[in-house]
């Protein structure tokens, strides 16, 4: 039941706190969504859709054009759970993005983030 509170998050909600995390330890939002593109697939013009669209996160990384086959390559953890141990698929992705945006605000160098 938690997951299913998290996957009807609206991704246009979380967007901008991604991008304030970011932000607050003086990267940019081109940095974010350089990761996110990396991630999914999705250009600047399609994640401008989908943040216009204010889809939950379910229809966001559903509708992502591809995952970038390197991302089982992401490791670590995220609020204490390690991202490659996680079960669900979709929350494993979206814990995938969180861990690509607290590498980019410890100031991991973006081309080591995208591994």
């Amino acid at each position: 039941m938690e997951n299913e509170k998290v996957f009807a998050m609206k991704f246009s909600t979380v967007y901008p706190l991604l991008v304030k995390k970011a932000e607050r330890k003086g990267r940019t939002k081109g940095e974010v969504d350089q990761l996110i593109s990396w991630l999914t697939g999705y250009d600047e013009e399609q994640l401008q859709d989908q943040l216009e669209r204010d889809v939950d996160y379910r229809t966001f990384f559903e509708e992502a054009p591809q995952m970038n086959p390197n991302c089982h390559l992401i490791t670590g953890s995220v609020c204490g759970v390690k991202v490659q141990d996680i079960q669900d698929p979709l929350m494993q992705k979206i814990r995938y993005l969180d861990k690509l945006i607290d590498e980019l605000a410890k100031g991991k160098a973006i081309e080591k983030i995208m591994r």
